[in-house]
C-alpha cells in the first residue's frame, strides 16, 4: 500500500509563487504516473497535471498551461508542483494521487493553497 504526503501550501499574493511537494512511501512509486488534482470551494475537484514514469510526458489543465510545472525526482520517491503567477482562482486544496490505469489509485490526504488578491 502507497502513502503520499503533500507539503507547500499556503497563502501567497496573486502573482507570487509556490512549490508543492508529495512524497510517497510503500510502493514502487517510479513506476507509476504521478498526478495533481485540487478542489476549491463549491466545487468538484479537478485535474490539473500529471507525469509519467520516465518524465517524458506530462499533460498540464489548459487553466494552468505556462504557469504550473509538474516534475519528479524517482530517488527521492517525490513529485512536485512548481506553480507560477498565480491566480486568485487558483486557491483551492491540491492534492496528489498514484494513477493506475489513467484512473487515481490513492489519494494523498491534501494541501490547501490560498491566493489572495
Amino acid at each position: 500500500q502507497v502513502q503520499l504526503v503533500e507539503s507547500g501550501g499556503g497563502l501567497v499574493q496573486a502573482g507570487g509563487s509556490l512549490r508543492l511537494s508529495c512524497v510517497a512511501s510503500g510502493r514502487t512509486f517510479s513506476r507509476y504516473t504521478m498526478a495533481w488534482f485540487r478542489q476549491a470551494p463549491g466545487k468538484e475537484r479537478e485535474f490539473v497535471a500529471s507525469i509519467n514514469w520516465s518524465r517524458s510526458n506530462t499533460y498540464y489543465a489548459d487553466s494552468v498551461k505556462g504557469r504550473f510545472t509538474v516534475s519528479r525526482d524517482n530517488a527521492a520517491n517525490t513529485v512536485y508542483l512548481q506553480m507560477n503567477s498565480l491566480k486568485p482562482e487558483d486557491t483551492a486544496v491540491y492534492t496528489c494521487a498514484l494513477m493506475i490505469n489513467n484512473s487515481p489509485a490513492t489519494w494523498g490526504q491534501g494541501t490547501q493553497v490560498t491566493v489572495s488578491s
